[in-house]
């Protein structure tokens, strides 16, 4: 399996073996289909992150819980993926969008990796709706080794991947309350890219780890708002050559919505 992380250079040794997918998706409610349409990177197609990605939202699942297996198949076959496709996402928020699709196809054993550095790191442009040729994607489970809910949550040490000030309560713009879940370590997904979206140096990577509080030895759940910027983080640990992680796909969203305790501040 290639690298969770490429960069331009690797892009264009491998542009024609890969799909090149464009999953930008804003919390404001800018539509990323129309990002995509007023400019992409050439040759990619647009992967809707609402509606092939997650779920509808519900309070009690989260706003971006998983999608059943075979509602991701029919949106990477109507994206041109096929089973033997090897995909690099890319968004304009240093990955922690793009980074959804990435582990999904991961995690289910297709070669996927983010394009370090997002559409800046391509110059090139193109404009206007893309109509990919289908192709033949296979639904297969979510693997439950790599996924935890909201009962099962002491298994590991878990991460919160959400800015520090939502993590801490000063604000929260989209659940019912402030703060974080009791006991999640803040390691947040922004802060592992530079201010051109490329991804920090290793060794800085490692310290913020460090810094968190994560321990080598320790089996890692990530969480975010709704378990899309967490897949970012476990992408992220990965490249740090740990053992797989885990998701929690309901994440701050769906526990900010049941009446189990939640802390604020650092």
């Amino acid at each position: 399996m290639i690298p969770p992380f490429v960069d331009a250079t690797w892009l264009g040794e491998h542009r024609h073996e890969v799909v090149l997918a464009d999953v930008r998706w804003y919390l404001d409610g800018r539509s990323g289909a129309a990002a995509f349409e007023a400019g992409h990177l050439p040759g990619a197609v647009f992967v809707d992150l609402d509606l092939w990605l997650a779920a509808p939202a519900d309070p009690r699942h989260g706003r971006h819980p998983l999608p059943e297996p075979e509602v991701f198949a029919r949106g990477m076959s109507a994206a041109g993926i096929g089973d033997d496709a090897t995909v690099v996402a890319y968004d304009d928020a240093g990955g922690v969008m793009a980074a959804r699709l990435v582990w999904m196809l991961r995690a289910t054993g297709h070669d996927a990796a983010l394009l370090d550095g997002g559409i800046g790191a391509v110059e090139a442009r193109d404009s206007g709706p893309v109509a990919p040729v289908p192709a033949v994607f296979t639904a297969r489970p979510w693997p439950a080794d790599r996924l935890v809910g909201i009962d099962d949550l002491g298994a590991g040490v878990l991460v919160d991947a959400r800015d520090r000030d939502r993590y801490a309560g000063e604000i929260e713009p989209v659940d019912p309350r402030p703060g974080h879940i009791p006991g999640a370590r803040n390691l947040p997904a922004r802060a592992t890219v530079g201010s051109d979206g490329r991804l920090l140096p290793l060794a800085e990577l490692h310290a913020q780890v460090a810094a968190a509080g994560i321990a080598d030895r320790d089996d890692v759940i990530a969480s975010c708002g709704s378990g899309v910027t967490a897949c970012h983080t476990l992408l992220v640990l990965e490249a740090l050559g740990r053992l797989p992680a885990k998701l929690y796909p309901g994440s701050y969203s769906q526990w900010s919505n049941t009446d189990r305790p939640v802390e604020t501040g650092g």
